[in-house]
C-alpha cells in the first residue's frame, strides 16, 4: 500500500527543466484540468479552452530556464495560460461567451461547501437553483478579467499571493481589483433581483385581471 509518495512540484520542475520529459508530463497531467478550467473562464468555448492550455504548456515548457527555483509552479503556470486564452479570444475577435458555466464542474464548486447536511425540501431546492442561474448569468456579464478574479478565488481556490502571481500584479492590487468586481457583481444580481421582482408582479396583475374579466 505503501508506493512512493506524489512528487513535489519543485522536484518535478527541476527534473524537466534537466531535460527530463517524463518529469514534465506529470506535472502536465497534475495541472490539465486546472489550465482547462482557466481557459474556459476567459475563452468561453471547449475546444478553445483545450488549445490555449496545450498551447500554454508547450511554451511553460520552454519558458522553464526562466522560471525561478523558489517560485510556486500553480499560479506561473496558469498565468501563462490565461495570456493564451487572452491571445486567443483576441485573435478570433469573439465577444466572449458564458465562460463560467464550468464553474459547476470545479471540485464541487461552492455548493458543496455552502449546503446544508439535511436534505433540501424541494421548494429550497428549486429556489437554490434558481439562484445560482442567476448567480452564474451575472458572473457571465463581467468583464474577462472580473470573471478571472472570481474564479480564481472562488472555484479555483488561489490564495492572494497565488493570484498575484498568476496575475502577475501586486497582491494590494488583487485586493483592490477583487473588491471592485465582486463589487460590480452584486450590483448585477441586485439589477437582476429588481427585474425578477417587477416581473412577478406584474405577471400578478395580469393574472388579477384575468380572474376579474372571467
Amino acid at each position: 500500500m505503501g508506493g512512493r509518495p506524489l512528487e513535489e512540484d519543485s522536484e518535478l520542475v527541476e527534473l524537466a527543466r534537466r531535460g527530463d520529459v517524463s518529469a514534465y508530463e506529470r506535472l502536465v497531467r497534475r495541472y490539465q484540468d486546472v489550465a482547462v478550467r482557466t481557459a474556459y473562464v476567459i475563452t468561453g468555448a471547449s475546444a478553445d479552452a483545450q488549445d490555449a492550455a496545450q498551447d500554454a504548456f508547450t511554451k511553460a515548457w520552454f519558458a522553464l530556464h526562466r522560471f525561478r527555483a523558489d517560485a510556486p509552479f500553480r499560479p506561473w503556470l496558469l498565468r501563462i495560460v490565461a495570456n493564451e486564452a487572452i491571445n486567443r479570444r483576441r485573435s478570433a475577435r469573439r465577444q466572449a461567451g458564458l465562460a463560467l458555466r464550468a464553474a459547476a464542474a470545479v471540485d464541487g464548486a461552492a455548493e458543496g461547501r455552502l449546503a446544508d447536511d439535511a436534505a433540501p425540501s424541494p421548494e429550497g431546492a428549486a429556489l437554490a437553483q434558481e439562484g445560482r442561474r442567476e448567480l452564474i448569468a451575472a458572473i457571465n456579464e463581467l468583464r474577462p478579467e472580473d470573471r478571472l478574479l472570481i474564479a480564481y478565488r472562488y472555484w479555483f481556490e488561489l490564495t492572494e499571493a497565488e493570484m498575484a502571481a498568476a496575475l502577475g500584479c501586486p497582491t494590494g492590487t488583487v485586493k483592490s481589483r477583487s473588491s471592485r468586481a465582486l463589487a460590480r457583481l452584486r450590483a448585477k444580481l441586485e439589477r437582476s433581483r429588481d427585474a425578477h421582482e417587477v416581473g412577478r408582479e406584474d405577471r400578478g396583475a395580469l393574472r388579477s385581471e384575468e380572474a376579474i374579466d372571467g
